[in-house]
């Protein structure tokens, strides 16, 4: 197994597994090379498992062609503006805005000014799971953490929410 290694002025060693199923260490400058790999050995149940959940998820959410990225890009901006519109009026909530990209990491945003933003990679679930994340922006509209009296907001208007965050971790 290959793991690349990144030494810089630090004081600890860490080992992560990237979203491409690369496995990294972060090392101290002058920490021996054996030290290095006995560490690796240590975690190596750890590294093997999150390889495994990345490379299980990058099957299942493989990246699209340009061509399916295109397409995901004008579905998302046909169907989540005026969403966002109609669950926003049912919340009695205002927006700054809504933007659409392509992020990878996040399926929405909120900013501290309130503009929103979607990922088009929403298009590949469910009308129900891109309600949610509609909802979970929203809400952060008038709360803009992850309190409990944000998700008292969230479950007000999605009373099964947990279902729909499901759908997107799997």
């Amino acid at each position: 197994m290959e793991v690349k290694i990144i030494r810089s002025k630090r004081k600890t060693v860490s080992l992560t597994v990237t979203r491409a199923g690369e496995a990294v260490v972060r090392a101290p400058m002058r920490m021996p090379e054996e030290s290095i790999r006995r560490f690796v050995d240590q975690h190596r149940e750890w590294l093997e498992t999150h390889l495994a959940i990345v490379e299980e998820r990058n099957l299942c959410h493989p990246n699209p062609t340009p061509e399916e990225e295109a397409a995901l890009r004008r579905r998302a901006k046909e169907v989540i503006p005026p969403r966002v519109a109609e669950l926003a009026r049912r919340m009695s909530v205002t927006y700054a805005g809504v933007k659409i990209n392509f992020a990878k990491t996040r399926f929405g945003s909120c900013s501290g000014k309130n503009s929103l933003n979607f990922s088009a990679r929403l298009m590949q679930y469910s009308p129900r799971a891109v309600d949610y994340v509609i909802i979970h922006e929203l809400a952060h509209t008038l709360e803009h953490n992850h309190s409990a009296r944000f998700w008292q907001i969230v479950a007000q208007y999605m009373p099964d929410y947990r279902q729909a965050q499901q759908e997107l971790k799997t």
